[in-house]
């Protein structure tokens, strides 16, 4: 509840992971190197500085290994790569010639050489105008902290003024950074919300936020000079607003409730209308069973490369996708192929720069122009099949012929390969496919309405541009007379079509999309329950 002593303050960041809650904060510690040791030395007291360096490395990397399998376990292998970049950086000899040379030279302390030498090297990334570059400054940043930590025989630790100290209690985190180490360290349990001043989308650390299901928001400059420990605050993780001491009319509207969070409870199937699940990470799949989902109807398979920062090898791709297949027990599973380029695009994939990315070289264009991204996925796909259905996605189509052409590349990756039932389908989300749903259900076996991509382009608007947002909304009769038509393709085509953006999992959208003619959704996990509600009230 409001205390009343403070006036509510709204402010905007970046979303960086979805969720809206309401909490009360907990500063993570910014000052435990503040006061580092500084002091000259000679002689054998440089040999022993660097020795301290050579052992602080040794443990730092021994601690990466232990997250790194902790991670693996409870999240995800893609995930836990992420700590293999850090362990990287810790054997780069490059950092260790500078280190020991400024100890060696500037007759410094361990300490002081790791701060100045490790600060530079994040500082040069954090100046670059690569948004990518940028993120990966964390990790030298992080790196740093922990060397300073074994150093000086630290542990990174939450600070509160004890008077209001809620760290016992679930808690959202505020802090000057989102890092993968603060993600994965905290009791998730209690952790109910990160909030910080800077930290990228496709920074590790909000992989593993999106990963954990915790709502995050970042680039709220200040924040921590404007709130303390026990403070209440509202964190929207879906559109990045955050709310310092609500009042109790915000609290109402936002539809967040005071106390403690609990997780959704699961509710069983509504007969004749089908639920599935949407999954970005193989950590995904235990909510999506908690939550009884009917399926998965769209596996972002993007998501586990851009963690891993690498393409996987067909080997690699089939264990992930038959671990998948294997525990959803006969139930379908949605693979999407790889929808990479516009706001997906990293640089291992070499792509190259555009003026209009979200018009560009993306999703079915990109796998017909590089057919060696998707001949690997599509023989791992094909080996798949050989022990249950496999649903295989196309997105970003544009029409019929453009479809039969990355088929028939699929086609011809996997001849020779002992196949079993494989179905081929679409995201609707270009509006010229849209407008040829009846020819394009000549020739696909199922498909999926993207609404989030359709909705943008539809109406010609950035999704992510603050000044034309107002304009992002799909409460139109053109757009649910779109929906309604491809509906009615599908229907007469007798073949199954869903709709797996955004709008199938508020509730409210539900009525319109059950008159439109769908009654088949996939959304993300925790939304399953309130969409099944909607239709009990029904």
């Amino acid at each position: 509840m409001a205390s009343g002593i403070n006036r509510e303050v709204r402010m905007k960041g970046l979303a960086l992971s979805k969720g809206c809650i309401i909490g009360k904060v907990c500063m993570f510690n910014e000052n435990r190197h503040s006061n580092l040791p500084i002091y000259r030395v000679e002689g054998k007291g440089i040999e022993r500085e660097i020795s301290r360096v050579d052992r602080a490395i040794e443990l730092a990397a021994g601690i990466l290994d232990k997250i790194r399998l902790k991670v693996a376990s409870e999240i995800g292998k893609s995930e836990s790569e992420i700590f293999v970049a850090q362990k990287m950086i810790l054997a780069d000899e490059v950092v260790h010639a500078g280190i020991k040379n400024y100890i060696s030279h500037q007759n410094a302390n361990a300490e002081t050489a790791v701060a100045r030498i490790l600060d530079g090297y994040e500082a040069r990334l954090a100046a670059l105008d690569d948004e990518y570059i940028r993120a990966r400054a964390t990790d030298i940043g992080e790196v740093k902290r922990r060397l300073l930590d074994v150093l000086g025989n630290m542990n990174p630790s939450m600070q509160c003024d004890k008077k209001h100290c809620v760290e016992e209690s679930p808690r959202v985190i505020v802090a000057a950074e989102l890092t993968p180490s603060l993600t994965v360290d905290v009791d998730r349990d209690r952790t109910l919300a990160f909030v910080t001043e800077r930290g990228g989308v496709n920074s590790h650390a909000a992989i593993l936020a999106r990963a954990l299901g915790i709502p995050a928001v970042s680039g709220l400059k200040d924040i921590r000079d404007l709130i303390g420990c026990g403070a209440e605050i509202i964190v929207d993780g879906n559109t990045g607003e955050v709310i310092l001491w609500p009042e109790d009319d915000t609290i109402r509207k936002k539809g967040v409730d005071t106390g403690i969070i609990m997780p959704p409870e699961p509710i069983n199937p509504v007969p004749g209308f089908k639920v599935m699940a949407n999954m970005n990470l193989a950590s995904d799949m235990r909510e999506s069973l908690r939550m009884k989902a009917e399926g998965i109807g769209l596996y972002r398979t993007e998501f586990e490369v851009m963690a891993a920062e690498r393409f996987f090898s067909e080997d690699e791709l089939y264990e992930r996708y038959r671990a998948v297949v294997d525990a959803m027990a006969g139930q379908v599973v949605v693979f999407r192929l790889f929808d990479m380029g516009s706001d997906k695009s990293m640089p291992f994939m070499e792509l190259p720069d555009e003026d209009n990315p979200s018009l560009g070289w993306r999703g079915a264009r990109l796998l017909l122009g590089r057919r060696d991204i998707l001949e690997t996925q599509a023989r791992a796909l094909a080996r798949v099949s050989a022990g249950g259905l496999v649903h295989v996605m196309y997105p970003m189509i544009v029409d019929a012929n453009q479809f039969l052409e990355i088929k028939k590349v699929f086609a011809e990756a996997v001849a020779g390969i002992p196949c079993g039932d494989i179905q081929h389908g679409i995201m609707f989300e270009v509006p010229s496919a849209c407008l040829q749903a009846r020819e394009l259900y000549k020739h696909i076996d199922f498909a999926s309405i993207g609404t989030n991509d359709l909705t943008q382009y539809l109406f010609a608007v950035d999704r992510d541009n603050d000044k034309v947002s107002y304009d992002y909304n799909p409460d139109r009769p053109v757009f649910w007379n779109l929906i309604a038509d491809i509906a009615c393709a599908a229907r007469e085509a007798g073949k199954p079509l869903s709709v797996c953006g955004e709008i199938a999992g508020y509730p409210e959208y539900i009525p319109q999309l059950v008159a439109a003619g769908i009654n088949a959704v996939s959304v993300s996990p925790r939304r399953i329950p309130d969409v099944r509600k909607s239709m009990i009230k029904k």
